[in-house]
Formats: C-alpha cells, structure tokens, sequence
C-alpha cells in the first residue's frame, strides 16, 4: 500500500492517517502538500480531517481550490481508492467528488464521541473485510457533519446503493437517538458511483488499536489493503 496524504493549512489529522498506513498497515506513507500539483507515486489518495484553511467560508469551499485537488480528481477518474475522512470528506463534496453537502450538526455544537456504523456495502476497496455488514465503533469529532442533499440526490445515493455508513445503534439498527448530528438518513459515509471515492464522517484512523478504546478502524484499511493486493 502507497498512500499519498494530502496536508492543507489546518489539517491536524494527517499524521494520524500517515501512521494508520505506515505504523499500522506496514505500508508506505507520504505528505502530500496542498501547493503540490502532482500526486507521488502512489494507489491511495488520503484526504485527512482537521480545519482546512481554518473552515473559513465553508468547510472544504477553500480547500477544493488547492492546486493538489486536479491531481486528485485526476487520480479518482482513473479509478484510483481516494478516502476523504472528516474535513476530506467535506473537501470531497466541496469539489464535487461527492454528492450533498454539510450543514451545522443539529445541535449547533462540536461533537467529540464514538458512535457505531452499519455498513450498506462490504463489496468496495474500503469495505470488503466488513464481513455480514456487522456495525463496528469509531470515534467522531466534528461540528459541520449533518449530511444534507436534495430529495432527487438522496433517492439518487439510495438507488444506486451509495450509502456506504449509517449510524446505528449497537445493534445495528439506524435510528433518531444514534443519529449523533442529524444527517439525513442516518448518513455517516458514501461513496461516489463507480465506488471508488469514499467520504466518511468518523475516524477510523483513530481506531487502529485496542488501546485507543476501539481497533474498528482497522477494518477500513485492511479492506483498501486486499483491495490494492
């Protein structure tokens, strides 16, 4: 596995996600600046969660204007695993990567917790050792992650089976009291429709052990990791 993790003045999770692939997976890692107009060598984009460009204007509406960014779209049109995770996944549907938008969690307030996801897929590069679509824990923290798109969209995604995470509760069933920040349908990831452009809410780059209260995340990597093999 050779990553390629995008940094954006303001990113503050992108060593986090350098760590998931290199400490972790035994993988090979490199900081991407957001200046850069070419992606390195690499079968894996990482757009990491933090405060792009201080989340002024929006989240991610500056970002989608780095010069990185065309090398990104170039990489995802040839069909290259781009995982955008918190603020990646907001750059995402800045740029059109995705479909939707993010509105202020319901709340009007930052949530830091851990939640539980039911994955929709478990045939996608990030999802494939997700086996009998089990729900599985990893933390959050965010204050702009209540998914919003148009009814159109929304019958769109569930259509062509682009909802890749739903919250749920421990049980795996989607409900109000799960839903941490009021994403429609319970939405806490899709995907783009050939599949291979994934944005994700939660952090499973934060739930690579044991010893952070959940190894969860390990699933996702471990997935891009047979994906890529």
């Amino acid at each position: 596995m050779k990553a390629a993790v995008v940094t954006f003045p303001g990113s503050n999770c992108d060593y986090d996600c350098f760590q998931a692939v290199a400490e972790h997976m035994g993988g090979e890692a490199r900081y991407v600046w957001h200046r850069e107009q070419r992606l390195p060598d690499c079968d894996l984009v990482i757009l990491p969660g933090g405060f792009s460009y201080g989340d002024y204007l929006r989240t991610g509406a500056i970002a989608r204007f780095s010069p990185v960014m065309g090398a990104v779209a170039e990489f995802a049109g040839r069909g290259g695993p781009v995982l955008g995770i918190c603020n990646g996944f907001q750059i995402l549907l800045e740029s059109g990567l995705l479909p939707g938008a993010m509105l202020v969690n319901r709340g009007l307030q930052f949530i830091c917790d851990t939640v539980h996801l039911r994955p929709e897929r478990t045939d996608l590069p990030f999802t494939n050792r997700l086996a009998g679509g089990r729900p599985f824990r990893v933390p959050i923290a965010h204050k702009e992650g209540n998914y919003y798109a148009d009814a159109a969209t929304l019958a769109e995604l569930e259509r062509n089976r682009q909802v890749v995470f739903r919250y749920c509760n421990a049980n795996g069933e989607p409900d109000e009291v799960s839903n941490p920040n009021g994403s429609l349908h319970n939405i806490a990831g899709i995907t783009n429709k050939a599949g291979n452009v994934l944005g994700m809410m939660p952090h499973p780059e934060r739930a690579m052990d044991r010893l952070l209260g959940s190894a969860d995340g390990r699933l996702i990597f471990e997935s891009i990791a047979h994906f890529l093999r």
